[in-house]
């Protein structure tokens, strides 16, 4: 199965695939409305319209798992991220990321990322995934990862189509 596959939800309760994203590099968030990392939004959106134009995508899955911190419903979290951040990534429906009740996106991200960038179970909100063009899960950012240290990255994929020497670490 690939990633464009997996059956998704927007915020606005759409059902769909990642197929629409096929081609495009791909950055995968877990987010959160009220937790400490919750300023990364702004880097994401950052990330977004820096970006989109090179084909990269940055897609928010909303997740409550971690201390309650994002207790809204999904039409409360769009207005939050939009009134907040003014978030113009695409954004999907909360979902779990971690234990038996995972979604499966989340299950095939977590197995599929490669040694040495593999950095393990998601332990909160804001763990991030890139995946390249063809679908590869390339790296995993742990959630405390600022996203504009990801910029590096996501040059080296829009240039070479690969990450670059410099990225050897998930803790770049």
């Amino acid at each position: 199965m690939s990633i464009y596959d997996y059956e998704v939800t927007t915020i606005d309760g759409k059902p769909t695939t990642l197929k629409p994203y096929e081609g495009k590099i791909l950055l995968i968030v877990n987010t959160a409305s009220a937790c400490g990392l919750t300023p990364h939004y702004k880097g994401l959106q950052h990330i977004y319209e820096t970006f989109k134009d090179e084909g990269v995508v940055v897609l928010g899955f909303p997740c409550n798992q971690f201390k309650n911190q994002e207790p809204g419903t999904n039409e409360e979290i769009a207005q939050f991220c939009e009134l907040n951040y003014n978030v113009t990534f695409p954004m999907f429906a909360k979902i779990d990321v971690r234990g038996e009740d995972a979604h499966p996106l989340y299950k095939y991200l977590v197995d599929a990322v490669p040694a040495p960038y593999h950095a393990g179970d998601i332990d909160w909100n804001f763990a991030k995934f890139l995946v390249d063009r063809q679908g590869n899960v390339l790296k995993q950012y742990p959630a405390p990862t600022d996203p504009s240290a990801i910029e590096p990255d996501l040059r080296s994929l829009i240039e070479t189509g690969g990450l670059g020497a410099a990225s050897n670490t998930v803790n770049d």
